[in-house]
């Protein structure tokens, strides 16, 4: 079904789906594979209730708002930033609950992106007799939940490459050293842009010479689970990724290579798990049985050039200090992908620009 959209939104419909919105943030990375959805409820020009999806298995947005709104919920207007589902899962129906409230109307920020279901939480609320408007702050709505799309509808968790690079394109100098590309207030953008997703994943070269936590240094509430993809489980006996005291580690390697290192690793808390061919695309397959939702690619530029050939990215966020390096081997984000004319270079879609400090970051899709 395609839920036709009305042209009667007021500011005060769209100030209050941005309020949803904001609800719906406080769950931020930690909802997979759910969306965050936040619902208000208002009733003669008064919020009467509020609640956002906190986790997987929890209740929904819808659910929370209703329970503060109590009796008050009768005759009510309902501002929810995703579609009501009308499905049984983890949790019971949320236009159900809409119907059994009694509401007025229920004003939705964007239809479910699932082709099955899409529409059918409208359509159910229509024919109870309750008035639905759709679209209201639409694009905010699906960019908040950008991966929750890309999920649903590719079924694989949406990859972000994020890189540091200088002025003149390069992530380290010819010596590999890296510390540090860009200012302080560009890591505190990347600390807190862990806390969003659901894994990070870097190669073992990046194990060996920058030896990172992966973790969002206290900035974000939730740390992702830090995954390290090794062929040859050539890494160091020592790294701060194999204290999971802070965040899980998870190690992608070959199947039956070196096997009593593989056992050192998970003496230590570390999971391995051995695939027979390793590749940026069946990990990323791995990461969505999980429940992944998000990944960040944070590796060097032969892992990142592969993820990038194979699909795995979506996103990239490029930071770019003011400082030239040179070196005619000094490492670059993205090595070979094998295009020979410019014509064939990757062209990035949506391109936003920001200061960061003294640096510069790009944001665009793939």
């Amino acid at each position: 079904m395609t839920a036709a959209k009305t042209p009667s939104v007021s500011a005060f419909d769209r100030a209050m789906m941005q309020r949803c919105l904001t609800l719906a943030r406080q769950a931020i990375g930690r909802t997979a594979p759910n969306p965050m959805v936040g619902a208000v409820i208002v009733k003669n020009g008064e919020i009467v209730g509020e609640g956002f999806h906190p986790q997987a298995g929890q209740p929904h947005a819808e659910v929370f708002a209703l329970r503060e709104a109590g009796e008050r919920a009768r005759g009510a207007t309902v501002y929810v930033s995703l579609e009501p589902c009308s499905h049984h899962g983890r949790t019971p129906p949320c236009a159900e609950a809409l119907m059994k409230a009694d509401v007025a109307k229920v004003v939705v920020g964007t239809v479910d992106p699932n082709p099955k279901v899409g529409g059918g939480g409208i359509q159910r609320l229509r024919e109870a007799g309750i008035e639905v408007v759709v679209g209201v702050e639409e694009k905010d709505c699906r960019d908040l939940n950008e991966a929750f799309f890309h999920r649903i509808l590719h079924r694989r968790p949406f990859g972000i490459l994020k890189y540091a690079m200088t002025l003149d394109g390069k992530i380290a100098t010819t010596t590999g050293h890296s510390a540090w590309v860009t200012g302080e207030d560009a890591r505190s953008i990347v600390h807190r842009l862990r806390g969003t997703c659901d894994a990070a994943i870097v190669g073992g070269n990046t194990v060996r010479l920058d030896n990172p936590r992966l973790t969002t240094h206290g900035l974000a509430p939730h740390n992702p689970l830090r995954v390290v993809m090794s062929r040859t489980l050539q890494l160091p006996s020592e790294a701060k990724l194999w204290d999971v005291s802070e965040a899980p580690t998870l190690v992608a390697t070959e199947k039956g290579v070196k096997p009593e290192f593989q056992q050192q690793l998970r003496d230590r808390g570390v999971e391995v798990v051995e695939f027979v061919g390793l590749s940026p695309g069946k990990v990323m397959n791995f990461l969505f049985d999980r429940d992944a939702m998000s990944v960040l690619w944070e590796c060097g530029g032969t892992l990142a050039a592969r993820a990038l050939a194979e699909g795995s990215v979506q996103k990239v966020m490029a930071f770019v200090a003011p400082k030239l390096a040179g070196g005619t081997n000094a490492p670059t984000p993205i090595a070979d992908l094998g295009i020979e004319q410019m014509t064939e270079a990757l062209t990035l879609e949506r391109v936003r620009w920001s200061s960061v400090g003294t640096d510069f970051v790009m944001e665009g899709y793939v």
